[in-house]
């Protein structure tokens, strides 16, 4: 056992054998909520998390009363845990009814330190386009909860075009009254170019190339890393080479602007991670679905028991699951633990060194991954020894996941899981929840792709997106 700033963190039963100092954070959390309730003097803590559009989050929790020896443990459980909570729902202003104090470093920790000022800043500024604050409140002053569901997608009829836009790659398919007629992968770097127009074109070029394969076209779906409102981008690493004042400008409108060239047909643009889940819904016919795509970062998306998607964030690659504070630093928000770097291309290229493979310090996440395959390929045990690392840190991380999220499905794909290391991941993810974590093991269904599925599903799901006006395909 060792501590974050004096919270004890707790070691697995099953130490990832590349990773041995990873510290989940699912045991973590639920150690000191048992230590609380034992110590029978436990102090209930209210969060709410307001979203601009008037949705509102609410968590309670409890936490060690100020007189207990164990109250210094308090800040950084909550600390951890509201991040968890801001990338996973989404907030920019923060009800806080708890401990004044707690509250008080809670508001400085935002306003002072890097970690915290790079979320409130993305919450605040970008997302939600308000000042982000953590407001002191007591119980009679908390906004009640209220949360937005909407149908997402299941939309075949007609000539759609489908497209799912990754930092490596970008897919694109077209597809016919649910038929898919035509698709293709092709590698990009968005991340390194600063021109708009770049972005337009190449986006473009996919989408008249999938066009051609069709008599007409009635409607496009997309799919990105990022978040969306209404078609507008307001974060996205995909776009994070374009400075600025181009970017409010250019690339906030994007996907508006392509609806404009192509004669305003209905278009929808989705984050890539609700895409994922819906296409693990639609194949399943069922709900109550988390999904769980590897690639260039971690997406993540969530339809509901009900068969909706909610206004939740599921930026889960921000979400700390490790709480180990010498775990892999993840290079944007400079923020440790964080999810990408664990169920991601990053992930795989992390481990590459420890795994004992030399390549080039300077390959590309993309080749390194690659060559990683290609390994697994040949049952290389290096590779193996990869992928049974990502399998155990998903065991935990799906644990810890399922405390925040209800769902009965996983679906997991993305280029990580391609090839045989992927049924090394979920064999390894298994084994954790059988062995710590028994009765979420008996709840949870699997749901793996084919190949095709894993590579060009969410193209596909995507294209489901837009809704037709009812003469569309008459």
């Amino acid at each position: 056992m060792n501590n974050l700033h004096g919270l004890p963190l707790i070691e697995p039963k099953l130490l990832p054998e590349l990773d041995p100092g990873f510290r989940p954070a699912v045991l973590a959390n639920r150690a000191f909520q048992e230590a609380v309730r034992a110590s029978g003097h436990g102090v209930t803590v209210h969060l709410a998390l307001q979203r601009n559009e008037g949705s509102v989050s609410r968590h309670t929790t409890e936490v060690f009363a100020e007189s207990d020896a164990r109250a210094p443990q308090n800040f950084p459980y909550l600390e951890r845990l509201l991040k968890f909570l801001l990338w996973s729902r989404g907030g920019a202003k923060i009800h806080f009814c708890g401990p004044r104090e707690l509250g008080a470093r809670l508001q400085r920790h935002y306003r002072e330190t890097a970690t915290g000022r790079f979320d409130a800043s993305i919450m605040g500024e970008k997302i939600y386009e308000t000042p982000f604050e953590v407001v002191l409140a007591q119980e009679d002053q908390l906004p009640p909860e209220k949360e937005a569901t909407t149908p997402l997608g299941r939309h075949l009829e007609g000539c759609r075009i489908g497209f799912d836009l990754g930092a490596s790659d970008r897919k694109v398919a077209a597809v016919i009254d649910g038929e898919t007629v035509f698709s293709e992968e092709t590698p990009w770097d968005p991340r390194n170019q600063n021109d708009p127009q770049w972005h337009f074109d190449e986006i473009m070029d996919g989408l008249k190339r999938a066009a051609a394969k069709m008599p007409r076209v009635d409607a496009i779906g997309g799919s990105s890393a990022g978040v969306y409102v209404n078609n507008r981008v307001q974060v996205a690493s995909l776009f994070r080479g374009v400075p600025d004042d181009l970017f409010r400008e250019k690339v906030k409108p994007l996907f508006l602007d392509l609806q404009q060239a192509w004669n305003g047909i209905p278009f929808e643009v989705v984050n890539d991670g609700e895409v994922t889940a819906l296409a693990g819904a639609m194949a399943l016919n069922d709900n109550a679905v988390f999904g769980l795509a590897m690639g260039s970062s971690e997406a993540v998306g969530y339809v509901n028991p009900d068969g909706n998607i909610t206004s939740w964030l599921n930026e889960l690659a921000f979400a700390p699951i490790d709480y180990n504070p010498n775990a892999a630093v993840d290079e944007w928000s400079g923020d440790f633990g964080c999810g990408v770097q664990y169920f991601s291309q990053q992930g795989v290229g992390r481990l590459v060194g420890p795994a004992g493979i030399d390549l080039p310090s300077g390959m590309p996440l993309p080749e390194k991954l690659i060559e990683v395959q290609k390994l697994m390929e040949k049952d290389d045990p290096r590779a193996r020894r990869i992928y049974e690392t990502i399998g155990t840190c998903l065991g935990y991380g799906i644990a810890h996941y399922a405390d925040f999220y209800d769902f009965r499905f996983l679906l997991i794909l993305g280029r990580v899981t391609s090839g045989p290391g992927g049924e090394i991941v979920l064999q390894n993810a298994r084994k954790v929840l059988d062995t710590e974590f028994p009765d979420l093991s008996q709840k949870i269904k699997y749901h793996i792709p084919g190949e095709k599925e894993k590579r060009h599903g969410q193209a596909m799901a995507a294209a489901s997106l837009p809704v037709l006006p009812q003469t569309a395909s008459a």
